[in-house]
C-alpha cells in the first residue's frame, strides 16, 4: 500500500510481522514510515501502548527502537528501568537468513541505539546456547536482586 499502515488499520497477520519472512519485508517499509509519522506527532506513543494496563516493580525494556523510547522509559519508570540489547554478529544474523536491505536496515528503527546509549545490560546470541543461558541467569539474579 501506498499510504501508511498499522497491522490493525489494515488487517495485516501481525504475528507474522513479527517474523523473518518474505511477508514481513513485504510490509516493512510502509510500516517504518506509519511509525514515523506516529513518533513525530507523539514520540511516546509505542511507549505508552505497550505498557498499557501495566504495572511492575521492575522493567525489562529489551525492543525500544529510538533513543526517546529508552528516555521515555527512563523518565517514567526512573531506577526501576532496566535496559536490555541483545546483539548478534553479521554472520549470525545472515545464518538466521538475514539479508541487509538498504532504506530499511540503515534506517533509524533499526540502528538508532547503536551508538550513544548506556544499556544496563548487553546480552550476545550468537548461537552458544550455554553463553547466552549464563547471560540471562546473571540478568535474572539481577533482577530477582532489585524486588
Amino acid at each position: 500500500p501506498a499510504d501508511p499502515l498499522s497491522p490493525q488499520e489494515h488487517g495485516l497477520d501481525f504475528q507474522r510481522l513479527l517474523d523473518a519472512s518474505a511477508y514481513k519485508e513485504m510490509y516493512r517499509q510502509d510500516m517504518i514510515r506509519w511509525g514515523e509519522e506516529k513518533r513525530r506527532a507523539d514520540p511516546g506513543f509505542f511507549c505508552r501502548t505497550a505498557v498499557e494496563g501495566a504495572a511492575q516493580p521492575v522493567w525489562v525494556v529489551s525492543d525500544t527502537r529510538r533513543l526517546s523510547d529508552v528516555e521515555w522509559f527512563r523518565d517514567v519508570y526512573g531506577d526501576v528501568v532496566q535496559t536490555v540489547r541483545v546483539v548478534a554478529t553479521e554472520e549470525t544474523r545472515k545464518r538466521r537468513n538475514w539479508v541487509f536491505v538498504t532504506g530499511v536496515d540503515d534506517a533509524e528503527s533499526e540502528c538508532g541505539l547503536d551508538q550513544g546509549v548506556a544499556f544496563d545490560w548487553v546480552i550476545t546470541n550468537d548461537g552458544d546456547k550455554r553463553s547466552l543461558d549464563d547471560q540471562l541467569e546473571m540478568l535474572l539474579r539481577s533482577l530477582r536482586g532489585r524486588l
